[in-house]
């Protein structure tokens, strides 16, 4: 384990910002443990999201089009949606599919933030923006309660989070414990790359959901 300072950069509408930097734990042994013959789709998830760690991955918020279906941006670029979206394809889950189809039918129960300006479907974005993501955890998953006890999140479970107010975030909850086993560690991406980390209460939570397909 170690401390480090890391200069976050946020988006809401795919506008860069930049935050005050927040000390956190990484971890960093390597090799990272997975679970051994996963049975269940969360230890399944938390596997998958192991597996797309990568601390070269640069935060690039700018907007880019992709394919549809399975698009993704440049391997090496990405923000925290990008996590969730690439663990879940891991697992065969295409979440741009997922999320536009939903949006199709019922573009009215999504944000449609002034900022954003939506008036149709874009399959380039919509996937990738955390309000998003929690509509659709919330319709077509389960949306679980905001807890204090972090032994009340469990493996292969969304959270989202909202920093200083303004900035939404969102990470995988794995299996594998903090330093003083006593929280979950989360693969996120908040600016540093796709990595492991100490952060559930790093961030006032506002979202807790699982999606299991």
């Amino acid at each position: 384990m170690k401390s480090s300072f890391i200069c976050i950069f946020l988006c809401f509408s795919f506008g860069c910002k930049k935050v005050e930097p927040i000390e956190g734990i990484t971890y960093t042994k390597l090799p990272i443990p997975k679970i051994e013959n996963p049975k269940t789709f969360e230890e399944k998830l938390s596997n998958a999201a192991i597996s797309i760690l990568d601390s070269e991955v640069v935060y690039t918020p700018t907007y880019t089009a992709i394919k549809y279906p399975n698009g993704d941006v440049p391997a090496k670029t990405g923000v925290c949606t990008d996590v969730v979206i690439r663990a879940y394809r891991k697992l065969g889950i295409d979440l741009q599919k997922e999320v536009h189809d939903d949006m199709v039918n019922h573009f009215s129960l999504y944000p449609n933030l002034k900022k954003w300006g939506l008036k149709k479907c874009d399959t380039n974005i919509d996937h990738r923006r955390v309000p998003n993501l929690e509509v659709f955890f919330a319709r077509k998953g389960t949306k679980l309660p905001i807890y204090e006890n972090a032994d009340d999140y469990k493996t292969g479970e969304i959270v989202t989070w909202m920093i200083g107010k303004k900035y939404p975030h969102i990470g995988i909850i794995t299996h594998l414990k903090s330093g003083d086993n006593k929280r979950p560690m989360i693969v996120h991406n908040v600016g540093a790359g796709q990595v492991l980390e100490d952060c559930l209460f790093n961030y006032e939570i506002v979202g807790h959901f699982k999606y299991v397909n």
